[in-house]
């Protein structure tokens, strides 16, 4: 399918967006997922807010590939029409979402663990908020930048993923994928910006705690450098893809960590639909 890039005035593939970094002095950075006890933040190590160039991956001569950017467009309809009904995206989604990762990666086997429906609500002119005023829920990311997995977490889901299953001690590497697909089009509204994994340092990257009701797990935060490169992709359709690594255990060269967040598009047209997207989070055994 031909792809017209976004055309907004004096676009030229890069945009200015601001992105939330850590701040250097921060302190344990802790977010939480449902209203904090105590009177305590939703989140409490604040924003470094950062306006970074980003630029439109469509006008690249070469796509992004996700062994060495980190992140990769596809065009692959789904036959799932319906995004509303848990059973029918555990049962048809997630078996089309295991067989792609398999076909993109060479592994032997692919098991999806988890998925997400995002709805930003119908006033989204107010523009992401950077922590203040945060409800519960799957709404967009507030523009913080982070990674879903530290070095600790990504390891720590291999067992969570296969439980007791024999053989499990035999798997010697495996990833973890994000595929992010639009539920409305074109997206205008809170799209993804992805960091060039190739531009990440271990050293720009700390652990943080998400707290949850009943668990606690643990992101990565990015600190910023000057060496950075992001990019998205302009108004993405349905039938599109976005998938970006979260975790590799192999350190060969290949990407490991794809830092993203939403972030707000310049001059976005009133009649711009709020974004809706589903996520599903994929194991992928290697060797």
């Amino acid at each position: 399918m031909q792809h017209t890039p976004i055309s907004t005035p004096a676009f030229d593939g890069v945009i200015q967006a601001t992105l939330g970094y850590l701040p250097a002095n921060a302190p344990l950075p802790v977010q939480y997922t449902f209203p904090p006890p105590n009177g305590e933040p939703w989140e409490n190590a604040g924003y470094d807010r950062r306006l970074m160039a980003v630029r439109d991956a469509r006008t690249l001569a070469r796509p992004p590939a996700l062994a060495r950017h980190g992140f990769a467009l596809l065009d692959v309809p789904s036959d799932v029409r319906d995004f509303q009904d848990d059973n029918v995206i555990r049962h048809r989604y997630y078996p089309e979402v295991a067989s792609l990762a398999c076909q993109l990666t060479g592994g032997r086997r692919a098991l999806v663990f988890d998925h997400l429906v995002r709805r930003r609500a119908p006033q989204r002119r107010a523009p992401l908020d950077f922590g203040r005023g945060r409800q519960a829920g799957a709404a967009p990311v507030n523009g913080r930048i982070h990674n879903d997995y530290t070095e600790a977490s990504g390891r720590r889901r291999l067992a969570l993923v296969l439980g007791d299953e024999a053989g499990r001690e035999a798997v010697h590497h495996f990833c973890i994928l994000n595929f992010w697909r639009p539920l409305m089009e074109p997206v205008l509204d809170a799209p993804l910006a992805l960091c060039d994994a190739r531009t990440v340092s271990t050293l720009d990257m700390v652990a943080g705690e998400v707290r949850y009701p009943h668990r606690t797990g643990d992101i990565y935060l990015m600190r910023h450098s000057p060496w950075h490169r992001w990019y998205f992709y302009s108004a993405m359709r349905r039938n599109e893809v976005l998938v970006f690594k979260q975790y590799d255990t192999r350190v060969n060269g290949t990407s490991r960590f794809t830092p993203h967040c939403a972030f707000e598009l310049p001059q976005v047209p009133v009649s711009a639909l709020p974004r809706e997207s589903i996520e599903l989070r994929c194991l992928v055994i290697l060797e």
